[in-house]
């Protein structure tokens, strides 16, 4: 059992408070998912040349010893600290970041990158991710989160979601993959890389691997449900929206209440109740083997 959460704003208005949002949202899930948590959040990107990258510092690594190394290899990077994570922001390519920071540091993990996207996750109360991370004072366009109870892979940062196995792409997931050990190899074979046994990650990576044939996310997810077998319930998020799947026995509860302002998803209800206007939002839930998706 797991929680899930996202909201996408639709009334761009409201984005200074998408932090504040989501913090009840998966304050509302911290019973079902007590080992780690997680989130992402996508911000538009005014200087399109930028990159950013969410990197988690593992082992009580230097942010100091970090930046003094990175900064001698590029010049004009930026930083942004946030507990034991740092948002890297270069308008360096990508592949020569990730591999430098693959190469030089054992104890840096990369945890996501893009031009939108900024992925937090820790192990613990999601309570207290939440407020490690000040979630509330993050501004955005859309957002999802995760509270995870571990059933079939270790209780680590890597084993945490959000997964993001592409630029400005995450998953999160409730449920569990059986084919995932044959889905991994053949993704591998296909050129896909993997940081942790979970099943989740082989799930984002199959994402990934359907975006990059220029695939949208909704016929990505469709395609999904006779690739991926098992009981879940994903919601995948692009730089430009996110989208919700249940697979066709629906073990998984979700519910998705929207109203002109927004579109807010939750593995229950409680989750949603303190949205602005959510007793006179259309609450639905997702139907068995049917996408929704919005912006992505």
């Amino acid at each position: 059992m797991c929680g899930i959460v996202g909201i996408y704003l639709k009334n761009k208005k409201l984005s200074k408070d998408l932090g504040k949002y989501l913090t009840g949202m998966m304050q509302g899930m911290a019973t079902r998912g007590p080992d780690s948590a997680g989130f992402a959040i996508y911000s538009e990107n005014k200087k399109s040349k930028e990159f950013k990258y969410s990197l988690c510092l593992l082992n009580h690594y230097s942010f100091n010893s970090f930046k003094k190394i990175i900064t001698k290899k590029f010049k004009k990077l930026k930083f942004k600290q946030h507990s034991d994570h740092v948002v890297l922001i270069s308008d360096v390519e990508p592949k020569k970041i990730i591999s430098f920071i693959s190469l030089e540091f054992k104890d840096v993990s990369l945890i996501g990158y893009g031009k939108s996207i900024e992925i937090f996750k820790q192990v613990g109360n999601p309570n207290e991710v939440i407020k490690n991370f000040q979630l509330d004072k993050f501004s955005g366009t859309h957002a999802i989160g995760h509270t995870r109870m571990a059933t079939e892979s270790a209780i680590t940062t890597n084993g945490s979601h959000p997964y993001s196995t592409g630029q400005d792409e995450c998953l999160v997931h409730n449920g569990s993959l059986s084919n995932h050990n044959n889905l991994r190899r053949k993704l591998l074979k296909q050129g896909q890389s993997f940081d942790s046994e979970n099943d989740t990650e082989v799930a984002a990576g199959y994402v990934s691997n359907s975006l990059s044939k220029k695939k949208s996310l909704k016929e990505t997810l469709m395609n999904g449900l006779k690739d991926l077998d098992g009981f879940y319930t994903f919601i995948a998020g692009t730089r430009y929206g996110f989208a919700i799947v249940r697979d066709e026995i629906a073990c998984k509860p979700a519910v998705i209440a929207e109203t002109k302002d927004y579109v807010a998803i939750a593995s229950e209800f409680q989750a949603m109740a303190h949205l602005p206007g959510v007793n006179t939002a259309k609450i639905f839930e997702p139907e068995p083997g049917v996408v929704y998706s919005w912006g992505s």
